[in-house]
């Protein structure tokens, strides 16, 4: 391994990508500490200090994706979450919108101008989340149970409020723009790599909070019992996550003039968690709501209670249940729109590709969507398992919502880490004829 990374800084331009990458890192890093203008720095610590460095529960997703910078209101504050929500919104309108679906099938131009679209919409999203990020700093809402909290902002006049939107909306512009820059000239796809960053910044804090809250041999025992699990959760992780069921595909042999074409054998790989992550980012994100209504409307009725008491507690039974359904929905949901069999199998059948066995046309569609739904519902049921750990985690060992070895952010940096080590193995092994994993 030590003898992979000397090889992959000794080639002059896989140095240049890797250090190119470290230095948008670092600057991505940087801006995560600078406050916003208008923002007393001395009140936000205060609050966090005596938030023990966390949030409510309901800034929890929002803040592990920036990086902690969210509840700290810096410039980067609203991080990669609006392009996230910008490229899950412009996924789902592709299906439903025809010009959209033109678009996508025109290959290298068509993309490119629904890039442009994401772009549009992540600065929309960034003016919208930031104007409600302001708004409930002001309310004094971000740290419930501080009493600086509606201190943070000093100055609550209209020209301060528009500068800080602003600020922030160029914050997440200028991340999108730096994840693109990693993209084209660094290694990896930046936007992943940057939330990788942006996760496994918080992993030191939380994982030193539960040494602090532990209460056997001053919490050495239950920081040690963490990292053994953390260990058993990123191979669990890994084992699933590279696990795929390979669909066998013969192509037939024609003859075209006097050359012959086809007459090969290929396959379909089907992964077991074929929707990724995005099955629990959209149920911690349709969680919310409920949770938003009940604090911007300041209700004591009926319905308010009970959603405080079922919908808002992640230790609550009812909150475990429906966040483990929602996320096996949103599976299969996922998993439909964005797999499609009978397109899959009309064009096998145009290339003249058929499944051994299974007849061309309807009889492979029915066959595909058969084996996407068995091995659905284990990657189903394996996110809603490592979504929960946090919860347990809470419950056990006294952790933040942003517990590092479970949920969304195990999924992301084991993830985005595969995909990474690929493809430094990959300009490796087009160099040195040997990988970065012997």
């Amino acid at each position: 391994m030590l003898t992979a990374f000397a090889r992959a800084f000794k080639t002059p331009d896989l140095r240049k990508k890797l250090l190119f990458t470290l230095g948008i890192i670092v600057l991505f890093r940087l801006g995560a500490h600078i406050p916003v203008p208008g923002v007393s720095y001395v009140n936000v610590n205060y609050c966090m200090d005596a938030a023990k460095g966390q949030g409510g529960d309901l800034f929890g997703l929002v803040n592990m994706f920036s990086g902690g910078a969210l509840l700290q209101l810096t410039i980067f504050a609203l991080g990669i979450m609006p392009y996230i929500t910008a490229s899950i919104i412009l996924q789902l309108l592709v299906v439903v919108i025809p010009r959209l679906e033109a678009l996508k099938k025109e290959g290298q131009s068509g993309q490119a101008k629904i890039t442009q679209y994401t772009r549009y919409l992540t600065v929309a999203l960034g003016v919208l989340q930031g104007t409600g990020l302001v708004a409930t700093a002001r309310s004094g809402s971000l740290f419930p149970g501080c009493d600086r909290a509606s201190e943070i902002i000093p100055d609550q006049s209209i020209f301060t409020t528009m500068v800080m939107v602003i600020t922030m909306t160029a914050g997440t512009a200028l991340v999108m723009w730096l994840g693109e820059l990693i993209t084209d000239r660094g290694i990896g796809n930046g936007m992943s790599i940057l939330m990788f960053i942006a996760i496994a910044a918080g992993f030191t804090g939380s994982l030193w909070q539960i040494k602090l809250s532990g209460k056997i041999m001053d919490g050495w025992l239950e920081f040690g019992a963490v990292i053994l699990v953390g260990l058993a959760m990123v191979g669990l992780v890994v084992f699933v996550e590279q696990a795929q069921r390979r669909i066998p595909v013969q192509y037939a042999k024609r003859m075209i003039g006097r050359r012959s074409y086809g007459g090969t054998s290929t396959y379909i790989p089907l992964k077991v968690n074929q929707a990724g992550v995005i099955p629990v980012i959209f149920a911690a994100s349709l969680l919310y709501i409920p949770a938003l209504l009940v604090q911007f409307s300041n209700s004591t009725a009926g319905w308010a209670t009970w959603i405080q008491a079922n919908l808002v507690s992640p230790d609550s039974a009812m909150y475990i249940i429906v966040y483990f359904v929602m996320i096996i929905f949103f599976a299969f949901f996922y998993v439909a729109i964005t797999f499609n069999p009978e397109e899959v199998a009309d064009n096998m059948k145009k290339y003249g590709g058929f499944i051994p066995g299974i007849r061309a046309g309807r009889p492979t569609a029915e066959y595909l969507s058969y084996v996407l739904n068995r091995i659905t519902w284990p990657g189903s049921l394996y996110l809603g398992l490592i979504a929960l750990v946090p919860t347990v985690a809470l419950v056990l060992f006294n952790a933040d919502q942003n517990f590092p070895f479970g949920g969304t952010s195990i999924l992301i940096i084991v993830g985005v880490g595969l995909e990474t080590v690929k493809q430094i193995e990959s300009q490796l092994q087009q160099r040195n004829y040997e990988g970065f994993l012997r």
